[in-house]
């Protein structure tokens, strides 16, 4: 099994998927990656047994066969050499594999290819399909609110709710909760399953971000992403999701509406004087003016600021965790953003006052209690 590539298309290609490799393994074969040659084409994969990441690459080559090549040498060697052509020489006897450059060779030793783990079968599978920067948008407007509590596994991955208005990417850490809808992809059935955080990183840090059409299918235990040179599968988690529509406020009457940057800004210098383990930041309402103050008694440090602002709606004085209202902010598009609120003690609702076509958007967060 002979091949010819260069170093920096392949780095790439491995780099890719190489953010699926845990750091701590039980298996040593888990560390490698799977070389598959078959005629000209190459195809490299990676897993941690949960989550299996494939992608195809075009190679001049000399024979078929599948080996398995350490992962961490591979990467080093590769990242330290040149751009030029790397002639691999694999002997399926053995399992040796020489590395030619123009500078020099090197020798390692693989696995076994056949102790690799094996893909799930994706039988029994719904498809459907959707451009992969629709995918990387949802994953990117959700990701960030999915919580780390193992002991509530639901609320560790994104709930893909299907339905016939399109798709909802539902995320929550019980503080916050992040509801996005695409109405422009056709679900072939009403349907809902969790995906785990850790492929949906590896997604967005590797699709395209283009409109480039991604078929997706799923059963009652895994997802499976595929595009062109690219395929993902997952294990789904196991789990129900909380009734998220239970926890969105119906009738939120005041509408405040701000300039989103102007907004950040402020929240980040006033959170600096905040109780460092609650990051709260009280907002008092008065008319159209949006006083922020923050304070932390144990060291007498206080701060205000006040912006401008559009109000209809009671004056009101409400506390929320500064730190967690920035990063939703920060995930949120357009020029201003409009908050919903109806008494201090029940969650505020944020939405962008400019929207996508196709898009909706739903930010939600729990109020502090003032004074706490």
């Amino acid at each position: 099994m002979r091949f010819i590539v260069t170093s920096t298309a392949l780095l790439k290609n491995l780099q890719q998927i190489g953010g699926v490799i845990s750091a701590n393994t039980v298996l040593s074969v888990l560390e490698d990656f799977l070389f598959e040659l078959k005629g000209n084409s190459l195809t490299l994969t990676a897993t941690d047994l949960e989550t299996m990441m494939r992608v195809q690459m075009d190679v001049d080559a000399q024979g078929d066969g599948r080996v398995c090549i350490p992962s961490k040498i591979l990467l080093d060697y590769l990242k330290n050499l040149p751009e030029q052509p790397i002639t691999f020489n694999v002997n399926l006897q053995d399992l040796s594999i020489e590395m030619s450059s123009d500078v020099g060779k090197y020798k390692i030793g693989g696995e076994k290819a056949d102790d690799f783990p094996k893909e799930p079968a994706p039988g029994d599978t719904t498809s459907f399909s959707m451009s992969s920067m629709s995918l990387i948008e949802s994953i990117n407007n959700t990701l960030f609110a999915v919580s780390n509590d193992t002991l509530r596994p639901a609320m560790t991955g994104v709930y893909f709710e299907l339905g016939k208005k399109g798709i909802t990417f539902v995320s929550t850490d019980a503080h916050r909760l992040v509801q996005y809808g695409k109405t422009d992809i056709a679900c072939p059935s009403q349907d809902g399953f969790v995906v785990p955080k850790k492929p949906l990183q590896q997604l967005k840090a590797t699709l395209p971000a283009d409109d480039s059409q991604l078929q997706v299918s799923y059963n009652s235990s895994h997802l499976f992403v595929t595009s062109n040179r690219l395929s993902m599968s997952c294990r789904l988690i196991d789990a129900k999701f909380p009734d998220y529509k239970a926890v969105i406020p119906k009738d939120n009457p005041y509408r405040l509406t701000i300039n989103r940057a102007d907004f950040v800004s402020a929240l980040r210098r006033v959170s600096i004087f905040a109780n460092k383990t609650t990051n709260q930041v009280v907002l008092e309402i008065k008319g159209n003016s949006l006083e922020l103050s923050a304070q932390d008694i144990d060291f007498s440090y206080e701060g205000k600021e006040t912006l401008n602002c559009q109000y209809s709606g009671e004056d009101m004085k409400i506390a929320f965790n500064a730190k967690l209202m920035v990063e939703m902010l920060n995930n949120m598009t357009g020029a201003d953003v409009q908050l919903e609120l109806s008494t201090p003690t029940r969650a505020g609702i944020f939405r962008p006052t400019e929207k996508a076509d196709n898009e909706e958007v739903l930010m939600l967060l729990m109020p502090l209690m003032v004074g706490v």
